[in-house]
């Protein structure tokens, strides 16, 4: 079995591999109004690629109830698709794909894997391409999907993250939160998904906008909670002024650079840590966590 890296060094291997790929070309003037669904990052990952156009956005959780919300749209032809992503094209993206297509909706798969059992079941399919990560990372999945929407270059981006100094040693915290730029609102959820997969309870990892800050975040201050403030906005208020860090952002930041800063940032956390993933992610993949889909099969620890 591969080492289980931490996840700073998967957002490396990640830009280091995807600088070599061939992205697939996510044209989004194809989709007028979609019904696009995913399930943890994928559902966030659907947020940000269609930030800037009309779409309806779901999860496993409400899909069936958006699907008869909408459905005199869909007899009408205003909604004419779905738009699913899944990394895996397994799990809840089969039944979406079933139900999206037992609604007349041409059905439009995001993955990596193009002999998945959704993509056998779609109507197209754009096929990411993926390095190997401990199972839940999905850095290079996901980034892939945002890299096709903002076009921006995976080497600028490895560059700032090589130069990155912080001015405040991560190891001397216990707890943490990031505040970004209101305009990236949608990685916010992204990073609470992290901290749940990689501490569960264990380490304090809290994330905001600009704006969500002002409403009471910041009500308990503590010297122990590094705050890590991204952009120009200097932070005045947020956690103990001795305990904050600001982060310049570079011209022309998008998504993607957000996504893999912000992740990089939680590696070297992950990394200050005792081994909190590495130690029950196998557990994990091969009990509690396929029990709970109903299935038998073990998951990879490593997924190629």
């Amino acid at each position: 079995m591969q080492k289980i890296i931490n996840l700073d060094q998967a957002v490396v291997n990640a830009l280091e591999f995807l600088s070599k790929e061939k992205l697939p070309k996510l044209n989004l003037k194809d989709f007028s109004f979609p019904l696009v669904v995913g399930s943890g990052n994928a559902y966030n990952t659907a947020q940000i690629i269609f930030s800037k156009q009309k779409a309806i956005i779901a999860d496993e959780s409400n899909f069936r109830e958006i699907i008869l919300r909408y459905k005199d749209l869909i007899n009408k032809k205003i909604i004419k698709e779905a738009v699913i992503i899944s990394a895996s094209g397994e799990k809840d993206s089969v039944w979406e794909i079933e139900l999206a297509k037992k609604n007349k909706l041409k059905t439009i798969l995001l993955t990596c894997s193009p002999d998945s059992t959704a993509a056998k079941l779609a109507d197209k399919v754009l096929v990411y391409p993926k390095t190997a990560e401990p199972y839940t990372y999905n850095v290079s999945t996901y980034l892939g999907m945002i890299l096709s929407f903002t076009r921006e270059k995976p080497e600028s981006i490895l560059n700032f993250l090589t130069k990155l100094k912080l001015t405040k040693k991560i190891s001397d915290f216990k707890s943490y939160s990031f505040v970004l730029p209101d305009e990236f609102l949608n990685i916010c959820p992204m990073l609470d998904i992290k901290k749940s997969e990689l501490f569960g309870p264990l380490v304090s990892i809290r994330a905001f906008s600009f704006g969500h800050a002002r409403h009471a975040k910041f009500v308990i201050r503590d010297k122990n909670e590094l705050v890590i403030t991204l952009g120009k906005e200097k932070n005045k208020y947020f956690g103990e002024e001795k305990s904050r860090v600001q982060i310049t952002l570079p011209k022309n930041t998008d998504f993607a650079l957000i996504l893999c800063l912000t992740y990089y940032l939680i590696g070297k956390i992950q990394e200050s840590k005792p081994d909190y993933f590495k130690k029950h992610i196998k557990n994990y993949c091969r009990d509690y966590g396929p029990k709970a889909y109903g299935k038998k099969d073990q998951f990879e620890v490593i997924v190629k």
